[in-house]
């Protein structure tokens, strides 16, 4: 049995993924982003250890939720699943006055693991929208630059990968992996979807529970349990350090060595 948390487990992929993790008879946490969503978790997933609550779109609650989730753990795996589309017409500030896409996608599992005790496997969920990113770190919260939507979303999934690398090679004792679930019928993914919730997790489950050798790697880009190759900035060690920087500087909480 593993302890596990799952961020962003109110719904979609990251409740399909509890449900099936708590069937197996791990004890799952679960998170949402609200009470209300929170008792949606409940119900969803009635054999879940407990809902830890906490918007990722603040930072202050962000490090709250990591207090909750010290308190509630240690856990064996953590699931990076929480995030946001790229549908906004303009760039949506936080109360942290930082673009809200990155805050969440990006920003916030990035908080989340350097506040919480290490465990022996992370899994940080991205997107094949990964691949169109690009490392603007110069202007992350898209101050000088039009605004688009999806590239913004594309970036911090491409940010996610980097951040999945990073984490990798700062703490090779722990198997720290990118997923991309596919384009799922979620409320996020949208009807024209191609795939099914249960193609959406079954990576994630894999990695997190699995003791074959496929699954035991570290710093890997999986999708439908096959390593692939991610964005090519994604193994730009200089870049990925870059990043750390940023989040560093952002949230005042640097990575751990």
């Amino acid at each position: 049995m593993a302890t596990i948390l799952i961020t962003g487990s109110s719904d979609g992929i990251g409740r399909h993924t509890a449900q099936v993790l708590a069937a197996g008879g791990h004890r799952v946490t679960l998170h949402a982003r609200d009470e209300r969503r929170a008792e949606d978790a409940r119900k969803a997933v009635p054999a879940a250890a407990g809902v830890l609550v906490g918007d990722l779109s603040s930072l202050a609650q962000t490090r709250e939720l990591a207090r909750q989730a010290v308190a509630a753990g240690p856990f064996d795996v953590v699931i990076h699943n929480a995030g946001v589309g790229g549908g906004q017409r303009a760039p949506e500030l936080t109360e942290d006055g930082l673009e809200r896409i990155f805050q969440v996608n990006t920003l916030a599992p990035y908080l989340l693991t350097a506040l919480m005790p290490v465990p022996a496997r992370l899994i940080y969920l991205t997107s094949g929208l990964e691949s169109a990113g690009r490392a603007r770190l110069d202007d992350a919260q898209w101050r000088a630059r039009p605004w688009d939507g999806m590239q913004a979303y594309s970036d911090s999934k491409l940010y996610d990968v980097m951040l999945a690398f990073a984490v990798a090679q700062r703490w090779p004792g722990t198997l720290s992996n990118a997923v991309d679930p596919g384009w799922i019928r979620t409320r996020l993914g949208g009807p024209q979807a191609t795939d099914d919730l249960p193609a959406g997790a079954e990576t994630q489950v894999w990695l997190a529970t699995s003791d074959e050798p496929a699954a035991t790697v570290t710093g890997q880009y999986f999708k439908r349990r096959t390593s692939l190759t991610a964005n090519p900035q994604a193994y730009d060690e200089g870049l990925r350090e870059r990043l750390l920087a940023l989040c560093a500087e952002l949230t005042g909480v640097a990575m751990p060595a």
